[in-house]
């Protein structure tokens, strides 16, 4: 195990930024343009019905749920350096697989793509949150953290903004009376260039991550990806961890509804896919300032009491943007003000 720097920044945790960064940009640039395509008003809405673009959340999260177990003990059992070159290697052969089915026009095949994603995903997940005590000292592990959660935030608003521009590309005919006439020729291949583009640059970070030792090479793996959590659950159950987990889930399944939601929003607002993006990327945002903005008011101290304060804000205000007219204008200053109290809640 290399020695620790004493700078946070240093190039193996910053390496570890970047490639964290690149891949969560790819899972939800692929999320976006395939949420913008099966949603209503879609080029392939009509595949898979109404809210189609609930299978496209489930091929993002199921992989997660199942895989996270048994990926987290192969993260104790290998090097986790070797891991993450491996699933960053991976990623590339992913986005070539999308490439293929934008250019064959298939939902399947990039429905697929988009599985895989998540499935390498989550096997990077316990390797990466893991090498952060191995590449910083104990004592900059809460800013590494918090680091990392910014960039991989960061990394979502990105992502999620540059799905609409890039559907455009796919399908110039989304962008409606603020399209272009005459329409540009599609581009089908945008979205799967951009994936791979941005793999390439993921897997050239993660190069730099300095060579680790595996933490328990004799670890036999327990391949029943469902025993792992009884365990956990029954360990944080004994402790105020427990609330803590449901609460952070409650937050994912409010944030991954929204998600969802607001590509459908784009056909009843009558705006283009990159205005949707902008919707989406606002919510991101305003999580941020709020985050930033709880961190402000609860200086050195932790603040309990904001949580209830965002978990309130949060109800009121998605409440309101169930119940007002759907302008554009008010819905995105609904999704900011949902989102600052969204901030306070995590």
């Amino acid at each position: 195990m290399p020695s620790r720097s004493t700078r946070l920044l240093n190039r193996g945790f910053t390496a570890l930024m970047f490639t964290q960064f690149f891949g969560a940009v790819n899972d939800n640039l692929l999320k976006g343009v395939l949420s913008f395509a099966v949603a209503s008003g879609g080029i392939w809405a009509n595949q898979l019905g109404e809210g189609g673009q609930a299978y496209v959340g489930l091929c993002l999260t199921v992989p997660f749920i199942l895989l996270s177990g048994i990926a987290g003990q192969l993260a104790d059992r290998t090097s986790k350096q070797r891991i993450s070159l491996w699933v960053k290697a991976a990623e590339i052969g992913i986005a070539l697989v999308g490439l293929a089915g934008f250019l064959m026009g298939s939902l399947w095949v990039t429905l697929a793509a988009m599985l895989l994603l998540a499935i390498q995903s989550a096997f990077f997940g316990p390797a990466k949150y893991g090498m952060i005590p191995e590449l910083v000292r104990d004592q900059d592990l809460s800013q590494a953290n918090g680091s990392i959660n910014m960039a991989t935030n960061i990394a979502v608003i990105v992502g999620t903004l540059a799905s609409g521009p890039v559907y455009t590309l796919m399908h110039p005919e989304s962008a409606g009376e603020s399209a272009v006439h005459p329409l540009p020729d599609a581009v089908p291949s945008a979205p799967g260039l951009a994936l791979l583009v941005v793999a390439v640059v993921g897997l050239a970070a993660s190069f730099f991550i300095p060579k680790l030792s595996a933490m328990n090479p004799g670890l036999r793996i327990d391949w029943n990806p469902i025993r792992p959590y009884w365990g956990a659950i029954r360990d944080m159950s004994r402790t105020s961890l427990l609330l803590v987990a449901i609460a952070w889930a409650f937050f994912y399944l409010i944030g991954m509804l929204a998600l969802l939601v607001l590509p459908d929003y784009r056909e009843l607002l009558g705006v283009t896919p990159t205005e949707a993006s902008y919707l989406l990327g606002a919510l991101g945002v305003a999580i941020g300032i709020g985050s930033v903005t709880a961190g402000l008011i609860s200086g050195k101290h932790i603040e309990p009491r904001l949580i209830p304060v965002g978990a309130v804000g949060m109800t009121l205000f998605f409440f309101l943007l169930g119940s007002t007219p759907l302008q554009y204008g008010t819905v995105k200053g609904l999704l900011v003000g949902a989102g600052i109290f969204a901030g306070f809640y995590i």
